[in-house]
């Protein structure tokens, strides 16, 4: 019984060193608002077959943080979708890992009041990261709130580009 006991409470503190050591490693990642969508974007693209940190995935958003994508539906009308992050994990996560995704930020608009960030993120998508080509462009729409510790995505709100509503090019990187 008393092996059990030490035994028990060996896991208990190594349990808790791996957590602290990795919240640290998560806290890092939204210091700035650059490293926040940099592990964004990072988090959710890899190869065929390649797991996801969704734990970081959720540790991005604010506890009442929202995923919206927009665009058109089966019967032609445009409308938008809510989701929480576990309800993205939970549609999207397979799909992503089972084809390979990667969403790469081509351009970003920023805009901040006080502490509170505006982001106009463009993005192409690929199956592989050694795709010539996307499968699909669009604008992230993401929201983000600064506490004065760390930053949280409050929503991402998107929609893809399609032939009737383009990508404006004040949105797309210069080509010089």
């Amino acid at each position: 019984m008393k092996k059990l006991i030490i035994l028990g409470v060996i896991f208990c503190f190594s349990t808790t060193l791996v957590a602290q050591k990795s919240n640290e490693t998560y806290t890092k990642k939204v210091k700035t608002l650059d490293s926040t969508l940099e592990t964004l974007y990072a988090v959710i693209s890899g190869e065929k077959g390649e797991a996801r940190d969704w734990d970081l995935f959720r540790f991005l958003f604010h506890p009442d943080a929202k995923l919206i994508p927009s665009g058109k539906n089966r019967e032609g009308k445009i409308g938008a979708r809510f989701m929480t992050p576990d309800d993205y994990v939970n549609t999207s996560g397979n799909f992503l890992v089972e084809n390979g995704f990667y969403e790469i930020e081509l351009q970003r608009e920023v805009d901040t009041f006080g502490n509170i960030t505006q982001v106009f993120s463009t993005y192409e998508s690929y199956r592989s990261k050694n795709d010539k080509e996307p499968f699909m462009r669009g604008i992230n729409s993401i929201q983000l709130l600064n506490d004065g510790n760390r930053w949280w995505i409050i929503n991402i709100y998107w929609v893809q580009e399609s032939e009737e509503n383009p990508i404006p090019k004040q949105y797309l990187p210069n080509k010089n």
